[in-house]
């Protein structure tokens, strides 16, 4: 990994590890591990990456063995050229940890992008998935615009056709900070150093496309729901009381996933692994 490409932040008792390219559009993909015991795939959210769980890992590093992974393209893994970002392409980097790794009896917790990932992973590989914990499934119409009128001018700029992808590579800091910021109860919760971090991951060179890949490929994360129900291992429900899916969302998950487990956190937003690692701990706990 070049110096300039690094992570600036370490999570203690992590080891930064890649597995290596897969097909022609599928790049070297990055991932933090720690701790012992089953293994438990954490999956982060939009515009984030695997030190979304730096809270979260030194929690249950005794009880299990973390694999946090940087979605492809994300993070520090690698940009490939002419990749695609929807969600069956995302689920397969996914799916190529879990069987590059070879795991079995697999947990997996994913937040936002990372929750529906999940699921639709368990429905795909059922003989290694022995439980699911979705938080704030990013599967609802407007996703992160909704957090305020900056986010959905900016969604909406960087989904344009020809000016999408200049606003894509415009990312100030105070802009990305009250982005963020608008899916935390806490607000407190968004550190500067991850913050700083996120935005040198945004410099990388063709991260622009991966942002702009994203969020116009929100309708195949909406479409992903008609997979859930075809997971068979148990499913816990998570949502922040002020995330940004509405009670209507979250109700329609409910229904679908009748034998799901549901969670919802007092005064909790959206990104609940930066300011509620310890519910997410309890819940793994049990």
């Amino acid at each position: 990994m070049p110096e300039a490409a690094r992570p600036t932040i370490s999570v203690p008792g992590t080891t930064s590890h890649t597995l290596g390219a897969g097909g022609q559009h599928e790049g070297a993909l990055r991932y933090l591990k720690a701790g012992t015991g089953a293994p438990l795939v954490l999956l982060h959210t939009v515009r984030t990456q695997a030190e979304h769980f730096r809270a979260l890992i030194p929690l249950v590093a005794g009880r299990f063995t973390v694999y946090a992974l940087d979605l492809p393209g994300m993070g520090h893994s690698d940009i490939v050229p002419g990749a695609s970002y929807d969600e069956p392409a995302l689920r397969a980097g996914v799916e190529r940890l879990l069987t590059g790794l070879d795991l079995e009896d697999v947990t997996l917790l994913g937040e936002s992008m990372g929750a529906v990932l999940a699921l639709t992973t368990a429905a795909g590989l059922p003989d290694r998935v022995r439980r699911v914990i979705a938080v704030n499934a990013y599967d609802f119409r407007g996703g992160i615009a909704r957090s305020g009128l900056l986010a959905r001018a900016v969604v909406t700029g960087v989904r344009a056709p020809g000016v999408g992808p200049v606003v894509a590579g415009i990312e100030p800091k105070a802009a990305l900070r009250r982005i963020l910021r608008g899916g935390l109860g806490d607000k407190s919760a968004l550190r500067e150093d991850y913050l700083a971090e996120l935005l040198q991951v945004g410099r990388r060179p063709g991260y622009p496309v991966v942002a702009r890949g994203v969020y116009r490929n929100l309708p195949s994360l909406i479409a992903a729901r008609s997979r859930y129900r075809e997971a068979k291992a148990p499913v816990h429900l998570v949502y922040g009381e002020r995330d940004w899916s509405r009670p209507s969302d979250r109700q329609a998950n409910k229904d679908l996933l009748t034998d799901a487990a549901f969670t919802q956190v007092p005064g909790a937003g959206h990104f609940i692994a930066l300011e509620r690692p310890d519910v997410l701990a309890d819940i793994l706990a049990k």
